[in-house]
């Protein structure tokens, strides 16, 4: 049995601090509760709401998110609640216990057509990850067994997760109308049996990651400027089309800014237009002539 570990990880609202553990609490699905009550389902909520300054609980995957009431400081309580939580997950008690939680959900995928032919995007009603993961093929998958199967087709090419829809790109030896109430069918039955959608390595694989990248980069003026503009202004957009845009990094002597794209926007006919008519414009209106360029790094 797997030993949790916790660490804290703050959030753009002062108010709220992530404890994110090794391991995931959840199989997928995000969970809220304002009160006592509303936590009868999770005992650990339930836990937390026994201190005076939490206002409000979240668990999701691999963390729990706690607001706090004003009354006290994160920098007094934060390594307290760390280690609570933490003690409690080792106890081996349950996150969300079982007699409240149904084994087996109802659940409806929808395919859905992107801007970029050679993917579609499948949309269930349930959350399956809480951010986004990208799979060119099956030996990266193998933290994902979901990705792991979608593999197992042999004309799907590339997989992307976020949120509650999976991105395929399949290759060109078939059409769309041939595969896709296949896979629609595969990854409903799959969710429906509530099979999991990560293991706890991709975890461990993710902070080695950072780890040899020496951290998250903590972004700082124009870098923190541009990337809260793609993420409040370009994001939603793009996840709608079943893809991801991120920040990766800005010269300032040459302006030039570089952005990673994912999913149907990988390789999309329509990215390069995007990126120079849309993104570009975007940030030189905004960051009045701190950029002059937007280049992608793959897609």
């Amino acid at each position: 049995m797997a030993s949790f570990s916790i660490h804290i990880e703050p959030t753009s609202n002062q108010n709220i601090v992530k404890f994110v553990a090794n391991s995931f609490l959840t199989n997928s699905g995000s969970f809220e509760f304002k009160n006592i009550d509303e936590a009868s389902k999770s005992p650990l909520a339930q836990q937390l709401f026994y201190l005076p300054f939490v206002k409000t609980v979240y668990i999701s995957q691999n963390f729990v998110a706690i607001e706090r009431f004003d009354i006290v400081s994160w920098d007094d309580v934060q390594h307290e609640i760390s280690k609570q939580i933490e003690d409690y997950l080792n106890s081996n008690k349950p996150v969300i216990s079982e007699q409240n939680t149904p084994k087996k959900v109802s659940v409806t995928v929808y395919a859905e057509s992107t801007p970029n032919p050679a993917v579609l995007k499948f949309v269930s009603n349930k959350t399956l990850v809480n951010k986004s993961y990208e799979f060119k093929n099956s030996e990266e998958a193998l933290y994902a067994p979901l990705a792991k199967e979608l593999f197992l087709f042999p004309f799907v090419k590339e997989v992307f997760f976020s949120a509650n829809y999976i991105s395929i790109m399949k290759t060109e030896a078939v059409e769309w109308q041939e595969i896709s109430n296949e896979l629609r069918e595969h990854i409903r039955i799959y969710i429906e049996d509530g099979k999991k959608i990560l293991l706890d390595e991709i975890l461990q694989k993710e902070k080695e990651s950072n780890t040899t990248s020496e951290g998250k980069k903590v972004l700082t003026g124009i870098s923190k400027e541009i990337s809260d503009i793609l993420d409040e202004y370009v994001q939603p957009a793009v996840a709608s089309d079943g893809g991801n845009i991120a920040f990766q990094s800005y010269n300032e002597e040459t302006k030039t800014v570089k952005v990673i794209l994912q999913g149907a926007c990988s390789g999309c006919p329509s990215s390069t237009i995007t990126l120079k008519n849309g993104i570009e414009t975007m940030l030189k209106e905004m960051l009045h002539g701190k950029v002059t360029t937007v280049e992608a790094i793959n897609g």
